[in-house]
């Protein structure tokens, strides 16, 4: 049984993400036409399985959060709060996992030129059953949150070790973006910046749609359009979820000035 803030997902409302094909992973016009149908490129092993655990045990080590088997250990919330946003978040170590070549150089290949990596950039732990800041991210698309530059930003969820559904993985609304294109172009889905709602069973019963969802490994990346819309399902597991999302653009493409410090869940973004 899978649930995303308690909401159980009916097996009518659930799918599975759809893996791009080793055959087309070479084909930046196969992948675009991927991306426009889909609303995202779920890439298998894009990055090095070795980088993802390496900065897995760096995390865990200096947030202290977890051992090194992901068991959630405890931890002062003042202290790691002072960890987080004042040294892993704007450190050296995440900064070179986002940059990685084998990341930053697949978006130049993909989008055909320079790139920009927004520094607001999000990292998630979440334990087993977690109550309050850090349940399950609720449905929403990115371009809500990211309306002060193009609508061509394109984000990177990447699951920090491997993260089969019953750690709370993302899930997404299939076809949704097709929808919120539409409305979005008609002026009829300018929402503030706030997610849809909590309820992921409605809202596929009102998009009369799926929830895909797959089980992730370390060196995965899912790559999403800003118009894809998204949620995160329940950690029912024993051990803690991370991962983190990052956002990409061409650099000569408008630049959203707000995404332009270090994250910190008190920036009002």
């Amino acid at each position: 049984m899978l649930t995303s803030n308690g909401y159980v997902l009916p097996p009518e409302r659930l799918g599975v993400l759809s893996e791009v094909p080793r055959r087309e992973r070479g084909d930046r016009e196969a992948l675009r036409g991927r991306l426009a149908r889909d609303g995202y490129l779920f890439l298998r092993g894009l990055l090095d399985p070795a980088v993802v655990l390496e900065f897995r045990r760096y995390y865990f080590e200096a947030t202290g959060v977890a051992d090194s088997r992901g068991v959630p250990a405890e931890v002062e919330r003042g202290e790691l709060r002072r960890v987080l946003f004042g040294e892993v978040v704007p450190g050296a170590e995440y900064g070179a996992f986002c940059a990685q070549p084998a990341l930053r150089g697949w978006y130049e290949w993909f989008l055909g030129g320079e790139t920009f990596l927004h520094r607001r950039k999000i990292i998630r732990h979440i334990a087993p059953g977690e109550a309050g800041i850090g349940t399950a991210t609720q449905a929403h698309y990115d371009l809500v949150y990211l309306r002060g530059g193009t609508d061509q930003v394109l984000s990177a969820w990447i699951p920090l070790g491997d993260c089969p559904v019953s750690l709370g993985g993302l899930t997404y609304l299939e076809g949704s973006h097709h929808r919120v294109l539409r409305e979005e172009a008609a002026g009829t889905l300018k929402r503030p910046a706030a997610s849809i709602t909590a309820d992921l069973p409605g809202l596929a019963e009102s998009y009369d749609s799926r929830w895909l969802v797959a089980d992730y490994e370390a060196g995965d990346v899912v790559i999403h359009t800003a118009h894809t819309v998204h949620a995160a399902l329940d950690n029912v597991s024993s051990t803690m979820r991370l991962s983190t999302d990052i956002r990409y653009q061409l650099a000569a493409a408008p630049i959203d000035a707000r995404w332009q410090s270090d994250w910190h869940d008190r920036d009002g973004l």
